[in-house]
């Protein structure tokens, strides 16, 4: 031990220093799963504790707290409780040593690495500690600290946390292929199968509330007044439900747990627009952005995973359907209204496309164009319309419709039952394998092509031109195989009567009311013009005006 130079003739023993000791010890998920007993927050304590028994420099070493992340990641520094709870006991002066059993327990971030051992430890006069894995000791072997192993154990251990985190994402993106349910916490009316924690049965005291809100919706009522019609009547909201019915840890980071949470528009909302309730599992739409930044983004729709039939469906998808066709109208409702009008989010202006705003005179409804309601008079004219004339109207009109798609079915019934005419399917056949000798033509074509390019006979412009004549020719051509391929379908298998289309009209074949369903399930929207004269575009107009084969 140093000594200082004598004085009077005495040796002077140096006072011994007390170190503050923040014993820190961390576990992963990684480790918890892999069962590595020498990683367990018992071992990592024993073999700290081990070490300052073993101390006999003379210094005083004082246990002031132990700082346990049990569970946690090491790539970040702010998400780990009590690595931050300790570096606030640094600031106070309550903590002057830091031991940690090697760095992978503080650290699997390299820039956080070198930021803590470089500045903020040294800053603040924190001596730290590590026992394996690259041994340090900022205050007896200083020059350790400075050493290019350091940092290469640090990317190391960035690194083992960036494979870790790849494998880990990859074994869930082939779990969400699969189907598989790898959420923490069932949807809203399912629960986890006891059987396979992956999938998913319906929970019927929860599935029937689901049911209620597509009914209530498709029925006329506005998502406040369903949110209204639940909250009164005592329903539980998702949040609750999960808690106090099913008694499961869930917590909803946007509400306030002091206050009992309530049904609001966007939960009905988001259980209106969930394609999991018709048997679709649907993951994959929120991801973090890495595994250092736990920041969740949202993921865009066409990269989502969705499997059909991997579950119970609650809501059938013709019901699915029809509510999310409804939801893609701008409706309300009106002053102390609960339900939609007739009409809400099927007119439009002939004119200017806007929609159409009702507004009633004594006991008479009219229909007006918004633009010249609202906005200016010179730029749209009223386009005025009776309610009852165009309630009348409409329903005359799908009466009409519904009996030429029944007398389509019947048509088509005949056409099926009638011999085919004598050469046609040969004629298609004939047809079909001259395309498809024309399009091997072209394939052989371009293969040429490019080997005269690779020869030197011909320019990488005249390649380029020609091979893009090439493209274009071998995408007509497939277009019309395509084409002809189903008309030789068709010509064998007959043309269905009971195609969805014309069953949607048959079902309907004895209306007498006007419904806002009916509306929904065969209108896609009315043009009002100037004059009271009406149009309707039906939602299967293009399939009844094709010609039957």
């Amino acid at each position: 031990m140093a000594r200082r130079r004598p004085v009077n003739g005495e040796d002077v023993i140096p006072r011994c220093r007390v170190w503050r000791i923040a014993v820190y010890i961390r576990l992963s998920k990684e480790d918890m799963r892999c069962l590595d007993e020498s990683e367990s927050v018992t071992n990592q304590r024993k073999m700290i504790e081990d070490h300052i028994a073993g101390l006999h420099d003379g210094d005083e070493y004082r246990i002031v707290d132990e700082y346990v992340d049990d569970g946690i990641s090491g790539a970040t520094d702010d998400e780990r409780d009590g690595f931050q709870r300790m570096l606030s006991d640094i600031k106070c002066g309550r903590v002057n040593c830091v031991i940690v059993k090697d760095l992978a327990r503080s650290f699997r971030n390299y820039s956080d690495q070198g930021y803590y051992l470089d500045d903020w430890f040294p800053r603040h006069n924190v001596r730290f500690i590590s026992l394996y894995h690259q041994p340090l000791d900022s205050y007896r072997e200083p020059q350790n600290m400075r050493s290019i192993a350091v940092p290469i154990q640090g990317v190391l251990n960035e690194n083992h946390c960036a494979e870790t985190s790849d494998k880990v994402r990859e074994v869930f993106d082939m779990k969400r292929r699969n189907g598989e349910h790898i959420g923490s916490f069932a949807l809203y009316g399912y629960v986890k199968d006891p059987g396979n924690k992956n999938a998913l049965v319906a929970d019927e005291e929860a599935a029937s509330v689901v049911r209620g809100i597509f009914r209530m919706f498709l029925d006329g009522m506005s998502r406040n007044a369903i949110v209204r019609y639940l909250n009164d009547h005592g329903i539980l909201s998702p949040a609750a439900y999960k808690r106090q019915r099913l008694g499961l840890n869930y917590q909803n980071p946007s509400v306030d747990p002091a206050r009992p949470p309530l049904w609001c528009a966007q939960s009905v909302s988001a259980i209106l627009k969930n394609r999991m309730y018709c048997g679709y599992m649907v993951q994959g739409r929120c991801r973090v952005k890495s595994y250092k930044i736990h920041v969740q983004e949202a993921v865009p729709q066409e990269e989502w995973y969705v499997v059909e039939n991997t579950h119970e469906a609650i809501v059938d998808r013709e019901t699915f359907e029809k509510a999310q066709r409804l939801l893609l109208r701008n409706t309300r409702t009106g002053p102390r209204q609960k339900s939609l009008y007739l009409f809400s989010g099927f007119l439009k202006c002939a004119d200017c496309g806007k929609s159409m705003t009702r507004s009633k005179v004594g006991n008479v409804v009219y229909y007006y164009c918004r633009t010249y309601k609202d906005q200016s008079k010179k730029a749209c004219t009223k386009h005025t319309i009776r309610h009852d004339r165009l309630e009348a109207a409409v329903l005359c009109a799908i009466q009409q419709q519904i009996y030429l798609a029944v007398d389509y079915a019947k048509t088509i019934e005949r056409i099926d039952r009638a011999p085919l005419p004598k050469g046609q399917p040969d004629k298609l056949a004939d047809a079909i394998a001259q395309k498809e000798r024309e399009l091997a033509r072209i394939s052989r074509y371009r293969q040429a092509i490019y080997q005269d390019w690779k020869d030197g006979e011909i320019s990488h412009s005249d390649y380029q031109y020609m091979r893009a004549d090439y493209e274009r020719q071998a995408g007509t051509l497939e277009a019309v195989l395509e084409k002809l391929r189903e008309e030789q379908e068709e010509l064998e298998n007959g043309m269905e009567a009971e195609n969805p289309v014309l069953s949607a009209f048959r079902q309907n074949q004895n209306i007498h009311r006007l419904t806002r369903d009916l509306l929904i399930e065969l209108v896609d929207h009315i043009r009002i013009y100037e004059g009271g004269w009406i149009s309707i575009v039906f939602r299967f107009a293009d399939f009844l005006n094709q010609p039957p084969r």
